[in-house]
């Protein structure tokens, strides 16, 4: 079985349910969808290089992470249940100030392993360290946006290092020449970013026809430290930077008021929400989901880093999210199941432009099967509802991106290899950090 991990060959997955429906997909040697339906098996009969039995299987568009910090594997379960500055402060910055670009490598490679298990096909992703986050994905196989956390606090010298970083990982992806691969520019927020650099930042972005990643409105201290320092909300200030563009994807967003969904809708931006992280935290508000959909803005799913989740299950992600937003806005209406789906598939794939988030002919082949054998799915009287409410990523039997088998049958090469490394990696990190 292992030659099938090893190049793209044509595939015919067979006997999956995809809508409701019994059907078959097809997917040629380039890793397109060439044919889906009851008839493919017929009409592609003796082409397909592998073929794939589902075994009943749902077969649903690979799931997209739009906001995280990939490497902060290394981090899960070091500090927890404090308050988000002390936390930051007291656990987290001391502990990145000791991060080596091996240990972004580990990290960034456990948490593919971690996506890939859970049905992840592609991640919008903001560290450090990012040519070593770039060569880890491109060996996992899955997709990924990698933008450098710009972060200049409003320091002239500081600002030009962090514009030079970008651009280095900007011109090192391009060399790549992955499709998989995709740079963006990654400043970090309104209060660890002078507005200088927030405008270079949208320059940049716009002059690469690249996108941008940054966290917007997390907390209400973000907030008012705002409206003191520039005289309005924190919206309104990138807006005044050239930051709110379709290309940008803004995390986060619990404390926006109604005018500013208005006007992240008006530039068509893409807002992920981070349910699990910010109950975590106590962000004390839920991203205003129903006012910002009906503005026209993109809604779509993250897990943020491991460090605040503490895992990179978007499966879980979607069901806290429909869960939180029922909770807090005290209306059990608000984002149902489907809804929750499409922001975890087809929302994210049009937040990275990487391809519709369905399975169609033509479209690319991410692809995740879901056992309906698991438990969760049993009885499976709606397999929306079941995807959402009752599965995690642990009922995903198959992983394909981009026509490329990474995981069958729970089966994923060289996995013990990757675990041993990242678990040697995170003792390294925190033993540098305690003996410093």
């Amino acid at each position: 079985m292992d030659e099938i991990f090893t190049k793209k060959r044509s595939l015919l997955i067979a006997n999956v349910v995809s809508n409701g429906k019994k059907t078959d997909i097809f997917v040629d040697e380039k890793g397109t969808i060439r044919g889906i339906g009851p008839k493919v098996r017929s009409e592609h009969k003796g082409e397909a290089d592998v073929v794939i039995d589902g075994d009943g299987a749902l077969a649903l568009p690979g799931l997209v992470n739009t906001h995280t910090h990939a490497a902060m594997t290394l981090l899960r379960g070091y500090a927890d249940d404090m308050i988000l500055q002390d936390w930051l402060s007291q656990k987290i910055w001391p502990l990145e100030a000791h991060l080596t670009g091996k240990d972004v490598y580990w990290g960034t490679k456990l948490a593919c392993i971690e996506m890939i298990r859970s049905g992840t096909t592609a991640f919008n992703d903001m560290y450090f360290f990012m040519d070593e986050a770039a060569r880890a994905v491109d060996e996992a196989g899955i997709r990924a946006v990698l933008s450098y956390g710009f972060i200049d606090l409003f320091n002239d010298e500081k600002r030009e290092n962090e514009c030079k970083a970008t651009e280095k990982l900007a011109s090192h992806v391009r060399t790549m020449n992955n499709p998989r691969i995709k740079t963006a520019v990654g400043p970090h927020a309104i209060y660890t970013v002078s507005p200088q650099g927030l405008k270079w930042c949208a320059e940049f972005a716009k002059e690469q026809k690249i996108g941008i990643h940054i966290h917007l409105s997390e907390t209400e201290k973000e907030v008012t430290d705002c409206v003191a320092r520039h005289g309005k909300r924190p919206a309104a200030h990138l807006d005044d930077c050239g930051i709110l563009t379709p290309r940008t994807i803004a995390a986060h967003c619990c404390w926006l008021d109604e005018a500013e969904c208005s006007l992240l809708g008006k530039h068509k931006v893409s807002v992920s929400h981070n349910p699990a992280s910010n109950m975590k935290l106590a962000t004390n508000r839920a991203m205003p989901y129903a006012t910002l959909a009906a503005a026209g803005a993109n809604t779509c799913l993250g897990t943020d880093g491991c460090a605040s989740n503490n895992n990179l299950d978007m499966f879980e992600e979607a069901k806290t999210a429909a869960l939180l937003q029922k909770f807090f806005w005290n209306n059990p209406t608000v984002l149902p199941a489907a809804e929750a789906l499409q922001m975890a598939t087809a929302n994210g794939a049009k937040a990275l432009g990487f391809g519709t988030g369905s399975l169609a002919v033509g479209a690319p082949a991410d692809i995740v099967l879901v056992s309906t054998r698991a438990a969760c799915n049993i009885p499976l009287h709606n397999a929306t509802s079941n995807l959402v409410y009752a599965c995690s990523g642990g009922a995903v039997e198959t992983t394909i991106c981009d026509g490329m088998v990474l995981m069958l049958n729970r089966e994923i090469p060289g996995e013990e290899k990757i675990l041993t490394g990242a678990a040697s990696a995170a003792e390294d990190l925190v033993k540098r950090a305690q003996s410093a």
